[in-house]
């Protein structure tokens, strides 16, 4: 009796393990980025804010800085951050009717003091 040579691979049961691997790969992360699996967080001695300490940068309508809630110039803000380790998360938050030009100023000062960890708060569209 002769026998036939293969002359493709059936990739079909394949398609079907990815496809499996896929859906549970995407509904774990679904859960798991809407916070839908309950976590008991641990407990720390410390206040979580005081471990990590972040940076607040704050820009009101009129232009006004604000460091930690604090009024503050250009150049006082920059004083104040190079004596600051790089390390420190910044957190900017400026107001949406803001002037363009103060928000590159301010975000030309924490990138040229070579902070690694900045960002800028936003509100999500509804």
């Amino acid at each position: 009796m002769f026998e036939k040579e293969f002359d493709y691979i059936n990739v079909v049961p394949l398609v079907d393990v990815m496809l499996v691997l896929l859906t549970i790969v995407l509904t774990t992360s679904t859960f798991i980025a809407t916070g839908a699996i309950p976590v008991e967080l641990p407990r720390a001695a410390k206040n979580p804010s005081e471990i990590l300490k972040t940076l607040s940068i704050e820009i009101d309508s009129r232009g006004g800085i604000y460091l930690n809630s604090q009024p503050v110039t250009l150049d006082g803000l920059r004083n104040s951050l190079k004596s600051t380790s790089k390390e420190t998360p910044v957190l900017i938050r400026a107001d949406r009717n803001i002037h363009l030009q103060a928000f590159v100023d301010v975000l030309d000062i924490v990138k040229n003091l070579e902070f690694k960890r900045a960002s800028l708060q936003t509100e999500e569209i509804k």
